[in-house]
């Protein structure tokens, strides 16, 4: 039971218990990795190998033979069916940070599972490094606000930093007092580019020209604010101070 799986589906929610009622603590994405450490008819208790995060997702959509190739470089990728040599698009879709494992190739489609294409121009490879940070981040502008998200159906605030160092394989936490935890706390206060300012129960990350990102509960989305008028407003708002500044360059 303690081998390794892979989720094979585009998105699932991760809940804290075996109900469909249960608060929603995290999100498992297609080609990701977990070890099942319990199992019912319906439901498995799960260990996510990235960032060894427990929970309860449904008792199917999971396979065991997977080595991804590539992994999703667009906020969210067209899924097709292959018919007579044409490509027909269905109502799904898999999301940025998937890792597939590319079976075949055909035109400017690749193949990913028996009759399942994506196009070509939507993937990396896996080892693929994006340095620009905020061309990630800057993808999720405007993304709703989603508790437990990760995903552009929904984000959440740590997801959203999670998920530039998820995309390049890189280690990083889910929740954001597990990352300021694991954060490097820089010697200079200051709020440069690249640097992850939190707060209790929040983060986000300073951008070119005194901008900063972050998914905002307030707004209901990911947004784009001015970073000093910001870090005031959260004091005023909801009385709290900066707790940790880090750099999002030294992981």
């Amino acid at each position: 039971m303690k081998s390794d799986f892979y989720f094979n589906k585009s998105l699932n929610n991760i809940y804290l218990k075996p109900s469909m009622k249960s608060e929603v603590s995290s999100q498992i994405l297609y080609g990701e990795k977990f070890t099942i450490l319990n199992k019912n008819k319906n439901w498995l208790k799960i260990k996510t190998s990235y960032d060894k995060y427990t929970g309860y997702i449904k008792n199917n959509n999971f396979i065991k033979n997977f080595k991804a190739t590539h992994k999703i470089f667009k906020l969210k990728s067209q899924i097709y069916k292959k018919l007579n040599s044409k490509f027909i698009p269905i109502i799904k879709f898999i999301y940025f940070g998937s890792k597939i494992m590319v079976i075949d190739q055909y035109k400017n489609f690749v193949e990913l599972e028996k009759n399942i294409w994506i196009k070509k121009e939507d993937i990396k490879k896996f080892n693929h490094i994006e340095k620009n940070f905020s061309k990630i981040f800057k993808l999720f502008v405007n993304t709703k606000y989603l508790w437990g998200g990760k995903s552009c159906k929904g984000i959440d605030c740590s997801a959203l930093v999670q998920m530039y160092f998820y995309y390049n394989n890189f280690f990083f936490p889910r929740d954001s007092k597990d990352q300021v935890k694991y954060c490097k706390k820089i010697s200079n206060d200051n709020y440069k580019v690249g640097n992850i300012i939190y707060w209790k129960g929040h983060v986000g990350v300073c951008l070119k020209n005194q901008k900063f990102i972050h998914a905002y509960g307030p707004k209901k989305k990911v947004v784009i604010m001015n970073t000093i008028p910001t870090i005031k407003l959260i004091k005023k708002n909801a009385h709290l101070n900066v707790k940790k500044i880090s750099n999002i360059k030294n992981y």
